[in-house]
């Protein structure tokens, strides 16, 4: 009987077969068996779109599929396809080393079975399990690995969403966070021995989220800074723009509000440059500019010519 061969090459001798060769064929074997353990190579697929097939070398070393990481290498412009024989039954470390915005699938040869790809983007590692679960269309699987090191990573990918479990994620200064163009979107500073922070917490139905502060000191407060001759903005939705100061106990409060789109006003109210003094009124002192677009000072006026009680009602006219 004719020596037989495994999927990935190893030869099965007969019984009384390979005189005086006998020796030299399981050396060859163990080396076959020592490749598939722990072997690696590098195989180029540089090119356009193709298909690769990786095949076996019956009772040799050396055969592509018969190590345990393989390397793809080269610069590929088309999505590349690499194959392996339907009845092999392994698993493969395996490596996108390629230059090139393509994708890399690994599969078997024929068949509607599972498959493994890379990403376009994705030049990192895989373990995979070549299953040959079905004669017909065997299934390749990726076997899911635990976060280890996104170092050498250059555009690291979450499968899902990230849960801090109760750890927090430090940033380094004037760092933050960007959006899917690569653009700058927040970004966090640090402040040396810092004990005070923002915190934010979003509101369940009929109230709005929050954005407070908090830490060490017991009176903190919340500074907004804009940039350069930039304005700190209270955008308007269905209503025009309003500023509500509450009460202590936030049950009651007081609303500051823009004139309607309707009113096309753009004007500016400039608070008084001179010390708060009793018994006085403000008023529109002067104004630059016309129209919509003025710019009025304030000032706190004297009352004159009118009873107290009048100038009372009148302490909160402008003008």
């Amino acid at each position: 009987m004719a020596s037989t061969f495994t999927p990935l090459g190893v030869e099965l001798q007969a019984t009384g077969e390979n005189a005086g060769t006998w020796g030299t064929k399981t050396n060859t074997n163990l080396q076959i068996i020592e490749q598939i353990a722990g072997g690696f190579i590098q195989k180029s697929i540089a090119g356009g779109a193709q298909q690769t097939d990786l095949v076996v070398s019956d009772g040799s070393t050396g055969a592509e599929l018969s190590h345990r990481m393989i390397e793809f290498t080269g610069t590929i412009t088309g999505n590349q396809v690499v194959t392996i024989p339907l009845d092999v039954q392994t698993f493969y470390f395996l490596r996108n080393s390629t230059s090139g915005a393509y994708t890399v699938q690994f599969k078997y040869i024929t068949g509607s079975g599972g498959t493994v790809t890379f990403s376009a983007t994705d030049k990192g590692d895989k373990i995979v399990f070549a299953m040959a679960n079905d004669g017909t269309n065997p299934d390749i699987k990726e076997i899911a690995l635990g976060l280890t090191e996104i170092v050498s990573d250059t555009s690291p990918q979450l499968g899902g969403n990230l849960d801090t479990n109760s750890f927090m994620i430090d940033f380094d200064d004037a760092h933050g966070i960007r959006d899917e163009n690569a653009n700058e979107q927040l970004i966090f500073e640090t402040t040396s021995s810092a004990v005070n922070h923002v915190d934010m917490t979003n509101g369940a139905t009929g109230n709005g989220p929050q954005i407070g502060a908090v830490g060490g000191d017991t009176n903190i407060s919340l500074k907004l800074r804009p940039k350069a001759t930039g304005n700190i903005e209270v955008m308007g939705a269905t209503n025009p723009g309003s500023i509500q100061l509450n009460c202590e106990s936030n049950s009651h409060g007081i609303k500051l509000t823009s004139p309607p789109h309707s009113a096309s006003q753009s004007y500016e109210l400039k608070f008084p440059t001179g010390n708060v003094t009793a018994d006085r009124f403000l008023k529109v002192e002067s104004v630059s500019g016309s129209g919509t677009t003025g710019v009025g000072q304030l000032s706190f006026a004297e009352v004159s010519g009118i009873s107290t009680g009048k100038a009372i009602a009148m302490a909160i006219v402008f003008g």
